[in-house]
């Protein structure tokens, strides 16, 4: 088999089954260079909360990876000099790969593989960039920076794209259309479609004990409380509601928290849940009918969140800054225009007037995610080999 180097920064609950899929297909062989050597032990440090935290799945299992020593003073995912490893590329020799897949280039020790083996190995790149921060007309920083991504991706062989957005990124930079393959961001499906009796009957009980009534319909967020997801527009857009038998449930802590609970103080049909990790994420979805993602940016460059809640056949109402809308937003919910209140309001209104629309929906959303699939992604990463 023809072997593949995996160069990515930190072991993540999305990569993971990936990478398993790939070594139980059998069809490459994969190595995973974890270039942040301080996640070993499998905590993250969170800047927003300034604490470390651990996901509850596995993350390790499967597959054959190292953790490459990390050599960076201020060791982390969130800046350039945070990943700079002095035997990565010796690591890498030793493996003797066919192809290397680099997962972001952001950070030095990618970009310098990147540098390195340009024409000596075959380069897969993996990012999900789109350009739906960028303001519109000229400036010398945009131009600059134009420059620069023009200049990293020159490095590169294959661009595996998430979608539209991402593959229109892409070509700005000068990326030829020959180069692009498609890989969807996906996440695990089968996990949060799995066990869908069991799931749907815990959410009833766990809706009873936050004291939802059974009647209720229910729109639900889940995510950090931080100004790029903008759940304070979500809280105000659903306060201006008519008082029907609706509510609003927010999943996830952040540095919006006391102000988002301050603005819903006087709405006892809004009700907040504390950070809830991967094993319980699938009832969680169950607890809503209507997934809601009503991010500003800059930064949303995707929103796996939708198509975990999709997994879990929930409608889902999605802003136009979310990377994902252009793709799973398909006859299965709204996209509607970032800051804008009243257009969230009006999406968040059609749910509230037609629950039999929220369930057929939901129902399309079960189908359209799988199009978005692991598998998908497996059988682009190996064609491009």
């Amino acid at each position: 088999m023809k072997r593949l180097a995996i160069i990515t920064s930190h072991p993540i609950q999305y990569n993971a089954p990936l990478f398993r899929l790939l070594t139980e297909r059998k069809r490459i062989a994969i190595k995973v260079f974890y270039t942040w050597g301080q996640t070993e032990q499998g905590f993250v440090y969170d800047p927003d909360f300034k604490k470390e935290f651990k996901w509850d799945i596995p993350l390790l299992e499967g597959y054959e990876a190292i953790f490459v020593e990390n050599i960076s003073v201020h060791p982390g995912a969130g800046h350039f000099t945070g990943i700079k490893n002095k035997d990565l590329i010796r690591q890498i020799d030793l493996y003797n790969p066919d192809a290397l897949m680099v997962i972001g280039w952001s950070f030095q020790s990618h970009l310098q593989v990147l540098r390195h083996y340009k024409g000596r190995t075959k380069i897969i790149f993996r990012g999900d960039s789109n350009l739906l921060d960028e303001a519109p007309g000229f400036s010398i920083k945009k131009s600059l920076r134009r420059l620069v991504l023009k200049w990293v991706l020159m490095h590169i062989d294959v661009a595996l794209y998430t979608g539209e957005h991402n593959r229109q990124y892409y070509i700005k930079h000068g990326v030829k259309q020959h180069q692009l393959v498609y890989a969807p961001n996906a996440v695990e499906n089968q996990r949060f479609a799995d066990g869908d009796a069991e799931a749907i009957i815990n959410a009833k009980v766990w809706r009873r004990e936050l004291g939802i009534p059974e009647s209720s319909l229910v729109f639900l967020f889940a995510g950090k409380l931080e100004s790029k997801k903008d759940p304070l527009l979500l809280i105000n857009a659903f306060k201006s509601l008519p008082q029907i038998d609706i509510r609003l449930l927010l999943v996830g802590n952040g540095v919006l928290e006391k102000d988002a609970k301050q603005l819903a103080a006087n709405d006892n049909r809004i009700l907040f849940l504390d950070f809830q990790n991967q094993q319980q994420m699938p009832i969680v979805y169950r607890l809503g009918d209507v997934f809601v993602l009503p991010s500003k940016g800059p930064g949303e460059t995707w929103g796996l969140s939708v198509n975990e809640a999709m997994a879990c056949g929930r409608a889902v109402i999605v802003s136009d800054k979310c990377g994902c809308a252009a793709d799973v937003v398909c006859g299965n919910g709204i996209v509607f225009e970032a800051e804008n209140k009243q257009d969230l309001q009006r999406a968040l209104l059609y749910f509230a007037e037609n629950s039999i629309a929220t369930s057929i929906l939901g129902n399309k959303s079960s189908q359209v995610i799988k199009q978005f699939s692991h598998e998908q992604v497996a059988t682009a990463i190996e064609q491009s080999i």
